[in-house]
């Protein structure tokens, strides 16, 4: 089963929006507990996930599990990096807006692709429903979890007086910045709009943003944020 067959599969499809809605993987009881399912329908639905590339599978020790198989190491399911679109037919919109941006002066360039991102984060704010916070650690905690409500999986990985850093498996435009590498500004402006969206109404907010690791297959994007002026 490849990406396009599994997507298209209402059951498959349901199955992967609750994995990337978690803030971390999930298991077979998980699923089955989240979507009122037989343990064993939950977990063929995750396995078929991980044949179809979307999910990667590992094994790790809970704690606070009691009964049957308590104390062995669960499998765990989590998002597998998202490194290109599932289309069909293929849209090819990373090329078209590559045509874009290069139509823009070179002068321009910077500023208008960052502009461009902040107005997109502005719409995914808005689909999202994203509230502002007056803390650092609720605001970023809003930010993923909108981010996880639109489909794509985040979670809040570091967070300290000086901002956080997101780690996204399928951060929205990373097929477009793996195609297009010059075109990472975008992200940066669509990641610092959600920010400040985020952190809104609690004064001053300064917001830098940098990436890392998009272009790995094996590691989820890792989108550094720098705050000042707000509050654990």
């Amino acid at each position: 089963m490849d990406e396009l067959a599994a997507v298209g599969n209402p059951d498959l499809r349901e199955a992967l929006r609750f994995v990337r809605g978690e803030e971390h993987g999930v298991t077979a009881d998980d699923l089955a507990a989240g979507r009122d399912l037989h343990r064993n329908v939950a977990r063929a639905r995750l396995e078929r996930l991980v044949e179809a590339g979307l999910l990667v599978a590992r094994y790790e020790r809970r704690s606070g599990r009691s009964g049957p198989g308590a104390g062995r190491p669960a499998k765990v399911y989590s998002a597998a990096p998202s490194l290109t679109s599932i289309e069909f037919p293929r849209r090819r919109y990373e090329a078209l807006v590559g045509l874009l941006a290069d139509a823009i002066p070179p002068a321009e360039r910077p500023e208008r692709l960052h502009d461009a991102g902040v107005r997109f984060g502005h719409a995914l704010a808005d689909a999202a429903g994203l509230r502002p916070a007056s803390s650092l650690r609720q605001g970023f905690e809003r930010l993923c979890s909108a981010v996880r409500r639109l489909g794509y999986q985040a979670s809040l990985e570091r967070l300290d007086e000086d901002g956080a850093t997101i780690a996204t498996p399928t951060c929205p435009l990373r097929p477009l910045v793996r195609a297009h590498p010059d075109l990472a500004g975008v992200d940066r402006g669509m990641w610092a709009s959600l920010a400040s969206r985020a952190l809104a109404g609690a004064g001053p907010v300064h917001v830098s943003c940098e990436t890392r690791d998009c272009h790995s297959r094996s590691a989820p994007c890792r989108v550094t944020l720098s705050v000042a002026s707000l509050e654990l």
